[in-house]
Order: structure tokens, then sequence, then C-alpha cells
């Protein structure tokens, strides 16, 4: 009973971590950047949501579809676009076991809310 018990709470952790402890080495880059650096994007987030906001040149393979089609992504150093922190995490983790070098990574949403939140709190200062 207790064997069994600690396996799961093992179990427990380990899908914990591996969807919300940060990925190593990555690094938040701006759209600029990967123009100037010729860098491969792969959008990881929804059709629906890649939709209303296009990555170019890139292509777009949400999470779920990650290990599937693997195989259409070019072996270069890769941006990906993800929506929100835990998709980041698990898609980056899926890309690095398959052998893709990932670099860093963008959430679209994430800065725009960051540079309202920045001008709101100048203007309540100013």
């Amino acid at each position: 009973m207790i064997f069994l018990s600690i396996c799961v709470l093992i179990c427990i952790i380990n899908f914990l971590l591996s969807r919300y402890y940060p990925v190593y080495g990555l690094h938040d880059i701006d759209k600029k950047e990967i123009e100037i650096n010729n860098q491969f994007v792969i959008d990881i987030r929804d059709y629906n949501e890649a939709y209303k906001d296009p990555v170019y040149p890139g292509i777009n393979i949400p999470t779920a579809y990650l290990k599937r089609y693997y195989s259409e992504i070019p072996n270069k150093d890769l941006v990906v676009v993800a929506s929100n922190c835990m998709e980041r995490n698990v898609g980056v983790r899926i890309l690095r076991k398959k052998g893709f070098n990932v670099i860093g990574y963008t959430i679209p949403f994430q800065k725009e809310k960051r540079v309202k939140e920045k001008q709101i709190s100048k203007e309540r200062y100013c």
C-alpha cells in the first residue's frame, strides 16, 4: 500500500513539474528579433487563436498535434509562439524530446497586457 501511494505521488509530481515548471534555456524573443536572425517560427497555439494573430514566416501546429506532425518542422533553430506559459512548457518539452533546438519563445497577448499595465500605472502616478 505504501509503495502504491509513493508511485502515485511520484506520478502526480512528475505531471505537475512537466506542465508548470519553466523550461531551462529559453529566452523571450520579440517579433523583430525573429525576422532579423532568420529563425524558424512554430506557432503552437490553437488554430482559432493563430488565425486571429498570424505569425509569418512559420507554421501553425497546435500542441495537441505536435507528436503527430513534428516531421513537417525543419531542423533549424526554433522560436515557439504560445498562448500561455503552460502551453509553452509542454510544447517545448515535446519538441526537445524529438530532437529540435528550441532557443526562444514569444507570448503575444501577454506582452500587450504588460504594456497596457505599465501605461495605466504611469498615468496613475503622473
